[in-house]
């Protein structure tokens, strides 16, 4: 669905996206993850032709220089930075891009289902200047979909939300990677990552990293964490012996352990210790 060769950016003497290449299977969520400046936003800007570039895009076999029109047709964007006009009701402003997309409204069951499915029927009447942070990005998601688009684009997804409206955009997300779509987006948080990735392509630098899927980076990394479990202080010594037997290294703090696991494996010790009837008043992780 999308071929990128030898993509390369440069701003002056700056390399942001440094010949870089990957491909992306039809209905693969692929996350861009890495540091602020690791090149994220760049790439999908190229993936996108708003910008200059030297290498190859093709999108479902349409070079994106020579058909870009024809290409992105095929693709529905949400920026990081929202920008719409705050005067204009929901419906009007679904309506203004819809005909920007040439969309024929005299279908309306697509659009009645896609609404629905993004819970903003009863806001339709409401400025969008009124919208809170989260509907706002459920609207930036309606008007990325209102032509069906096979590609989903995302720059930082849920960067503005809090955590309620990240859950709820991201099981959103999930829905449409299972009804097929591919998903592209760029990210620095590891749960949102792990949640809805197939492959990460890590970047540093602009250059690829890594491309592997998330369990497979997360233990390249080394990355771990730190799980606090309270339990009646009767219990410690058992669950240290269970831990230990599956190779997890606990160790007694107050009225429970820290115990170190992988950042892909938090609820392990968890159901460790469920299976052995050892109970768990309480965790935390840090």
């Amino acid at each position: 669905m999308i071929h990128v060769e030898q993509l390369t950016k440069r701003f002056g003497r700056l390399t942001a996206v440094d010949n870089l290449s990957f491909k992306i299977s039809p209905g693969e969520a692929v996350a861009l993850w890495g540091a602020n400046g690791a090149g994220k936003t760049t790439v999908l800007r190229c993936l996108l032709h708003l910008i200059p570039f030297s290498g190859s895009v093709q999108i479902d076999g349409r070079d994106m220089r020579r058909a870009g029109k024809v290409a992105r047709q095929k693709i529905g964007f949400v920026p990081q930075n929202l920008t719409f006009h705050d005067d204009l009701r929901v419906d009007e402003t679904l309506l203004f891009y819809g005909r920007l997309k040439k969309i024929d409204f005299n279908h309306t069951a697509p659009l009645e289902a896609l609404l629905d499915r993004l819970q903003l029927q009863p806001h339709l009447q409401k400025a969008v200047g009124d919208l809170s942070g989260g509907l706002k990005q459920r609207l930036a998601l309606a008007l990325a979909l209102l032509a069906d688009p096979a590609i989903l684009m995302l720059d930082e997804p849920t960067a503005s939300l809090d955590v309620s409206a990240r859950e709820a955009f991201l099981s959103l997300l999930l829905d449409l990677k299972q009804a097929g779509k591919t998903i592209v987006f760029t990210t620095h948080r590891l749960d949102e990552m792990s949640t809805l990735a197939d492959r990460v392509l890590h970047l540093v630098d602009g250059r690829l990293q890594a491309d592997s899927s998330p369990a497979e980076l997360h233990l390249q990394m080394g990355w771990t964490t730190m799980l606090h479990l309270s339990m009646p202080a009767g219990s410690i010594d058992a669950a240290l012996t269970v831990l230990g037997q599956h190779g997890l290294e606990g160790r007694q703090n107050g009225r429970g352990i820290y115990v170190s696991v992988p950042a892909s494996k938090k609820g392990l010790p968890l159901e460790l210790l469920y299976r052995e009837g050892i109970p768990v008043t309480d965790f935390s992780l840090d």
